[in-house]
């Protein structure tokens, strides 16, 4: 592990040389070369080494993309160049790599040593809050996983978090049309928030639903309700309760708040929405809204789903 480690270390030098200096990728190789005889005079994972820089150098452009979106506030001009490129070697392990021998939660916290010992005093949060904001689109791939040295906690004494979404729709002329949202990863899906300890649902969700697409909402119904267990690297395992309402809005101009892990927002018509790409457990939830509203066009188009 500590020779992977040190590995790493030889790859992000040679990424930060290769984006200070404009080297093409032929150069950029050659760095490698020269930085894992001085580095690694040992005998480093040379193999592992140029593995691991040309998938990073060859998926750059989606890595930057990604970076983008986790990251709106900070464009990737504005990010210091050993954060950006500690950034795009730690994606390109958490979002390419063989998780049988790269898991998710050490191709972050390698991402966050690194930037720990090689960027500035606050590289450690910002490289952990985007990749952790990333690990969380992807369904937090591991968290399942028991630890042999930390000890399980039972269902019933895990925190529980609550949540509330909706599907959101509104008529124009003869046409339903359903709001969604969509994120970094390729999937349309609800829009969804946390709850204050004060609120209940139905104020929350509105609050939630005007927070994120700018839409004020009226519920009319609660579609279902789902439980999952989710990992906080600040603070464990927790339950996350979340309600979800249809939701009737008046059909206007859809605005998509500033956030990790949303790229887009829009109106669809109810038609065209059941070819979108959902998460499969959306599904029920937005069939359930579907035969609520009375359409007939639940026989005629497939939802696909990953």
């Amino acid at each position: 592990m500590a020779n992977r480690h040190l590995s790493r270390s030889v790859v992000l030098q040679t990424l930060f040389e290769w984006d200070f200096r404009h080297l093409s990728q032929e150069a950029c190789l050659e760095t490698l070369v020269r930085n894992a005889t001085e580095f690694t005079p040992q005998g480093g994972d040379h193999p592992f080494m140029e593995e691991l820089l040309r998938g990073t150098l060859a998926r750059c452009a989606d890595l930057d993309l990604v970076i983008g979106k986790a990251a709106p506030e900070w464009p990737l001009e504005r990010i210091a160049p050993v954060d950006r490129n500690v950034l795009r070697l730690g994606l390109y392990e958490l979002l390419f790599a063989d998780r049988e021998k790269v898991p998710a939660k050490v191709a972050i916290n390698e991402a966050i040593e690194l930037a720990k010992h090689f960027g500035g005093e606050n590289s450690g949060r910002f490289v952990n809050g985007v990749l952790g904001a990333v690990y969380k689109e992807l369904g937090e791939p591991g968290k399942d996983e028991i630890s042999k040295k930390k000890k399980e906690v039972p269902w019933e004494e895990m925190p529980q978090e609550r949540l509330v979404g909706a599907v959101v729709y509104a008529r124009s002329g003869n046409e339903l049309y359903l709001a969604l949202v969509h994120d970094i990863f390729g999937h349309w899906t609800l829009s969804k928030g946390k709850l204050t300890p004060e609120e209940t649902p139905e104020a929350g969700v509105v609050r939630k639903i005007k927070e994120e697409i700018g839409l004020n909402i009226e519920p009319e119904m609660r579609l279902g309700e789902n439980e999952y267990v989710a990992s906080d690297p600040a603070t464990g395992k927790k339950r996350k309760h979340v309600i979800y309402f249809l939701a009737k809005s008046p059909f206007s101009e859809v605005e998509l708040a500033k956030k990790g892990g949303l790229d887009d927002a829009r109106w669809f018509k109810l038609q065209d929405a059941l070819d979108l790409n959902f998460y499969e457990d959306m599904l029920p939830v937005v069939m359930k809204a579907v035969e609520h509203l009375g359409a007939d066009a639940k026989g005629k188009a497939k939802i696909k789903t990953n």
